[in-house]
């Protein structure tokens, strides 16, 4: 049985590491951009691990060279936005279609209240599983 002993959200890569600092941010932005990948920023307070479709904030910024760029677009977004999840992804453009080749996460709530697993029982001896979201619960935009 896995485990998350963090008890933190784990999308995207770097998931089970510490927070990355900014500085540390940019050096993934720096590899990104020298592979040719272009940067977006998406928020949400509903990081469900089926919800895959955030928030975009601003438009993918597929004509930027430099990391000060990206890391002033994630800037803005942490100002808007403080309480909420926010990630960086990197597309790849290479063959002609737009697939995710980074992913990571920048910016948490300073709580987690993490996941609930329901069991549901059905037809016969059948069980089903479902996972929400504690914060859930609440309207949106007071999630967090």
């Amino acid at each position: 049985m896995m485990t998350n002993p963090t008890g933190r959200l784990t999308q995207g890569q770097f998931s089970f590491l510490p927070d990355l600092t900014d500085a540390e941010i940019g050096l993934q932005i720096d590899y990104g951009l020298g592979k040719g990948y272009a940067w977006s920023v998406e928020y949400t307070d509903d990081p469900h691990p089926r919800n895959t479709y955030w928030e975009m904030y601003g438009l993918p910024m597929f004509d930027l060279k430099d990391a000060a760029g990206v890391m002033q677009e994630l800037n803005n977004c942490r100002a808007a936005f403080p309480n909420h999840y926010i990630r960086l992804m990197a597309f790849d453009s290479t063959r002609g279609v737009e697939s995710i080749a980074m992913s990571f996460i920048v910016n948490r709530p300073a709580q987690e209240p993490g996941f609930m697993l329901e069991r549901q029982e059905v037809q016969g001896r059948s069980v089903r599983y479902t996972t929400r979201g504690y914060a859930a619960n609440r309207p949106e935009g007071e999630r967090y």
